[in-house]
């Protein structure tokens, strides 16, 4: 089997009215497919985000890298594209995926049975939503979604925060979290809204609420400061969804700046290099929790990766491994499926089918393509 075409399609869509996390509302929602064909007939599929530059490395250095040859030579595949001098973990997110989706096509297996097989069948998904609307209070809107997303089956919620002053937030946090069933979880991303010292004072309320982590509440260049706050917090500091290497990862871990580690497998190198990574935190006593906020081809990877994470100890008490589900207006994580994700008590069934174990509408995806 060779490859012979690799193909990007950019999908837009205009959302109803502006929303997202502290610091930006956005006006459309986007992401970035990848097509990788062989001379079979078999069709592999990935996603990144469209970010600048990446579209370009795809169809430059790993285009050029990828045609003729076979998909099942995982380890020669890559020492090509690896090598090059412009490295981009999500242009090899993208890629990667698409490798796994092929390489499990043509063997007939789920991607999570290329690494052993899952060790669950389903993944407790959290809702991740609770953003921001342009000119609208999240008083008036924060409880009704939390508890709408409850009422869904959802027993685990984050929510942003950050646009707004403290004094005004944290209240409102207090009101979601008591408004909550206990059993339910709330978690915060922050967005790297904030200097050390509000992070810091922010972080101390927030725990008292009970929040179960804190996520990026200080920029994400370098993930300054980190470690000062999992220093001088109980509550579990998050973070890490924009590094793009092992390395950076490794630098991360080895400052125990993060409580849980949030790799990106569209963004952090794809697949091996997110397990890779969940490993490298388990050695550590840190908890690695995929981060998802793409699309269906984008959960579908991460659902295989979280079928496959080993509970943070073998204490039935702890909590498995939870993952990201996007809960805001995304037609991108449902809308190109022929068939939806399966979710039942809040869970999210691991797909089955080879490969990704997903069948994507080609028809729906040109309706959504803006540039290919």
């Amino acid at each position: 089997m060779k490859i012979t075409s690799v193909e990007t399609i950019e999908l837009s869509h205009r959302l109803n009215r502006p929303t997202g996390p502290a610091s930006v509302l956005n006006e459309t929602r986007s992401t970035l497919i990848v097509r990788i064909a062989t001379d079979e007939g078999l069709i592999g599929w990935g996603e990144t985000s469209p970010l600048d530059g990446v579209r370009e490395t795809i169809m430059g250095t790993y285009a050029n890298a990828l045609r003729g040859r076979d998909p099942l030579d995982a380890g020669r595949v890559w020492r090509t594209p690896w090598l090059a001098p412009f490295e981009s973990g999500l242009a090899a997110g993208a890629v990667d995926i698409a490798l796994h989706d092929l390489r499990g096509k043509a063997l007939g297996v789920p991607i999570n049975r290329l690494y052993g097989g899952g060790l669950r069948t389903s993944v407790q998904a959290y809702a991740s939503g609770l953003c921001y609307f342009k000119d609208v209070d999240p008083a008036d809107q924060w409880m009704d979604e939390a508890l709408g997303l409850v009422a869904r089956g959802f027993r685990a919620i984050k929510m942003r925060i950050g646009r707004f002053p403290p004094a005004h937030e944290v209240p409102l946090v207090a009101r979601v979290r008591e408004a909550l069933p206990p059993d339910v979880r709330l978690m915060v991303d922050a967005w790297g809204s904030y200097t050390l010292p509000t992070a810091l004072r922010v972080g101390r309320e927030l725990q008292e609420l009970g929040v179960y982590w804190y996520e990026e509440p200080l920029p994400q260049a370098g993930y300054h400061g980190y470690e000062v706050l999992a220093a001088n917090l109980d509550m579990a500091i998050a973070g890490g969804e924009m590094l793009q290497t092992r390395a950076a990862f490794k630098e991360l871990l080895d400052r125990r700046a993060v409580d849980i580690v949030q790799p990106d497998v569209s963004i952090c190198g794809g697949i091996a290099d997110l397990l890779f990574v969940a490993e490298l935190a388990r050695l550590s006593g840190i908890q690695a929790i995929p981060h998802s906020w793409n699309g269906a081809i984008t959960e579908a990877a991460s659902l295989h990766i979280a079928s496959l994470l080993p509970d943070p100890t073998l204490m039935p008490g702890v909590e498995a491994p939870l993952l990201e589900y996007d809960t805001t207006e995304n037609p991108f994580i449902e809308g190109g499926l022929r068939e939806p994700f399966r979710m039942h008590d809040g869970r999210i069934d691991v797909p089955t089918g080879p490969g990704l174990g997903i069948e994507l509408d080609e028809e729906w995806l040109e309706g959504h393509a803006v540039e290919r």
